[in-house]
């Protein structure tokens, strides 16, 4: 029985942090403070390199950088989780790629990075979320935009942030009409 309590507490362990993995990306990709904070504990350390401090801080710099952007989309990609549930700790590394929509003397532009996350997790009060952070770029390039096609049909493209995302207020009558 102590196998299967396991297993079924390591299942859990995992679910939670790719959880909080996805509600990291989640929140910048949607401006939603709150989301984003909830990765992490609240003393946590994360270091993106241009900032290292506690997730609120952390947070404010990320969610003000992407503001002022037209627009971004972050995919994770591979997630690889170490767990070690006796200390209520683990480690993983996760792959993501990131799309922002800049504009430089009125001209759109692209800027495509790819990169890690290399965290550190941990449980504390039945919650696991992220403790540490470091994220690392491993690729990245500017290039003019080059998706006309969304100006000459804006009925697919419908995203937006701030609350604004029909992913957040799900408004199916405004959401389909049209079409």
């Amino acid at each position: 029985m102590q196998d299967i309590e396991r297993e079924i507490r390591d299942l859990t362990a995992r679910r939670d942090i790719t959880q909080a993995i996805q509600d990291y990306m989640r929140g910048q990709d949607r401006l939603d403070r709150d989301l984003q904070l909830r990765s992490f504990h609240p003393d946590a350390d994360v270091d993106c390199g241009l900032l290292r401090g506690g997730p609120e801080a952390y947070t404010d710099f990320a969610q003000g950088f992407l503001a002022d952007l037209v627009s971004s989309q972050h995919l994770l990609g591979q997630i690889d989780l170490s767990i070690d549930l006796d200390a209520g700790t683990g480690t993983g590394e996760v792959y993501f790629f990131a799309w922002h929509r800049t504009n430089e003397n009125d001209e759109p532009k692209d800027l495509f990075m790819a990169g890690r996350y290399i965290d550190e997790y941990s449980c504390k009060d039945g919650k696991w979320a992220i403790q540490r952070r470091r994220e690392l770029i491993d690729w990245a390039r500017h290039d003019a935009a080059s998706d006309s096609i969304l100006n000459e049909m804006p009925a697919i493209h419908l995203s937006g942030r701030k609350g604004a995302d029909f992913s957040q207020t799900r408004d199916w009558a405004s959401g389909t009409s049209g079409r």
